[in-house]
């Protein structure tokens, strides 16, 4: 845990949130600022920075964090589609320097995004 971490301490249940799901290595809760319907952060419990300071041995988290993006999708009923993002650096729009993706739904997204 990164003690100034605002994901940190959503994971650890210092701040609320509402979380749509969580298991012994990731977290998933509703965006505070929803910029669709259906709009939801899936974090590792553990602290890694962003996508570039993921190596090797966080294979494993990487994948299971997918996998949980993709529970959330259809826990939400997001059968007409999805898409799940995550921003690399501030440049591309991180604002929380802990690695989450976004899982957007409920609404036509455009391309390209941004």
């Amino acid at each position: 845990m990164s003690p100034g971490c605002i994901f940190c301490r959503i994971a650890a249940k210092e701040i609320p949130s509402t979380i749509v799901y969580e298991d012994g290595e990731v977290v998933a809760f509703r965006d505070a600022s929803p910029q669709a319907p259906t709009h939801v952060l899936v974090i590792p419990k553990r602290h890694v920075a962003s996508l570039d300071d993921a190596g090797d041995a966080e294979a494993t988290l990487l994948a299971a964090m997918m996998l949980v993006a993709k529970k959330v999708a259809a826990g939400a009923g997001l059968a007409r589609g999805y898409r799940v993002v995550t921003n690399c650096g501030p440049e591309a729009g991180q604002s929380v320097a802990h690695l989450h993706l976004h899982v957007l739904g409920g609404r036509p997204m455009t391309w390209p995004p941004g």
